[in-house]
């Protein structure tokens, strides 16, 4: 079941569309393809998720568009939110 969003091919972000749970799968659609991944922390509803590891600095793509820089290294299926994004918003 699709359970995150992600809609720009180069997104270092999905959306989740339901909380998942460390050690749950993350699914959704990535160049068309249905790509899982397991969360290795807690991610609530219509937060963020790292669909690959972003090192610290880093810019982050969301929907295509940097949405701010990584405050420290992000694994793949980790929570991204303000623990670990400083926001250029």
């Amino acid at each position: 079941m699709i359970n995150a969003v992600l809609l720009n091919n180069d997104d270092m972000v999905a959306t989740m569309t339901s909380a998942v749970y460390l050690g749950n799968d993350i699914t959704f659609i990535m160049y068309g393809k249905t790509m899982v991944i397991k969360a290795i922390s807690n991610v609530p509803i219509y937060h963020k998720v790292a669909v690959r590891a972003i090192e610290k600095g880093e810019a982050i793509l969301k929907y295509g568009e940097k949405i701010g820089y990584a405050t420290a290294d992000i694994k793949e299926g980790e929570h991204v939110h303000t623990q670990n994004l400083s926001s250029r918003l």
